[in-house]
């Protein structure tokens, strides 16, 4: 089960980072509706290609991370950050389910936006999905 759970994670990050990647080199799908709006339509961050390829290497770190705390993959890694390592990519996606209360999370107000509603209806879920997930496999191991 452990297993399973960390493959599901893996593969979650790596079509994350995918994409990011996608965007950072240029790509235009789905940029309209993943980037947070004000009730104006306009863009609240505008990220560029260099941010777009540091998300997507984390993405994969988290990826290979949930792979490691598996066991499926070996490899060395400081005992705190093995310890407490998927406690903070938990951390960082409950805190971005939640948002923060105005463009992003359960809790936006700004949600009548492209964005809005596709965030209620996909991103934080999935964000709770993760953070639930990270939590099973760090009780499993």
């Amino acid at each position: 089960m452990k297993i399973l759970i960390a493959s599901i994670l893996f593969l979650i990050f790596l079509f994350l980072a995918g994409i990011h990647v996608y965007w950072g080199i240029g790509g235009k799908w789905g940029v309209d509706s993943t980037i947070p709006t004000k009730e104006n339509n306009k863009k609240v961050i505008n990220p560029g290609p260099f941010e777009c390829f540091v998300v997507a290497l984390g993405l994969i770190g988290f990826g290979a991370f949930c792979l490691i705390k598996a066991g499926v993959i070996v490899f060395h890694l400081p005992r705190w950050l093995l310890n407490y390592g998927l406690w903070i990519i938990i951390a960082i996606f409950l805190l971005r389910a939640i948002g923060e209360f105005r463009y992003v999370g359960f809790f936006k107000k700004v949600n009548t936006t492209k964005f809005g509603k596709m965030d209620t209806k996909y991103y934080s879920p999935l964000c709770l999905f993760i953070a639930v997930s990270g939590i099973i496999l760090e009780l499993m191991s």
